[in-house]
């Protein structure tokens, strides 16, 4: 009864964090922690620009030694306790999906039209 509940918790209460990407010198810049999944998860970008995406492993687990960008055919290692960046541009409107390398956690790149 116990796991029902925390998987319920998980997929129903579970809050994703969301933050649109900071623009620096011409690159839409999000900086990631990787503790127990992503803190951030879901990330707004302008579709067409360049992002950079900066990967900071806290968690020691080998599931999270990796980032995967299957829509990118890009994979990121993360070295613990140390920022790893990775720059992708997503040229669609949509969403484009990160993961571990064993497909347990995961986040989404949610493109946006220029609004300008």
């Amino acid at each position: 009864m116990g796991l029902i509940g925390a998987e319920l918790w998980w997929f129903m209460f579970n809050k994703t964090k969301s933050q649109k990407a900071q623009t620096k010198q011409g690159i839409q810049e999000v900086n990631i922690m990787v503790d127990d999944g992503y803190t951030l998860d879901r990330i707004e970008v302008t579709a067409g620009e360049p992002v950079r995406l900066n990967f900071y492993r806290q968690d020691p687990s080998s599931c999270l030694e990796q980032v995967l960008l299957p829509d990118f055919n890009k994979a990121l290692d993360l070295t613990l306790n140390q920022t790893n960046s990775i720059e992708i541009v997503p040229k669609k409107l949509g969403e484009y999906i990160f993961t571990c390398g064993m497909n347990m956690y995961r986040g989404v790149i949610k493109t946006e039209a220029d609004e300008s």
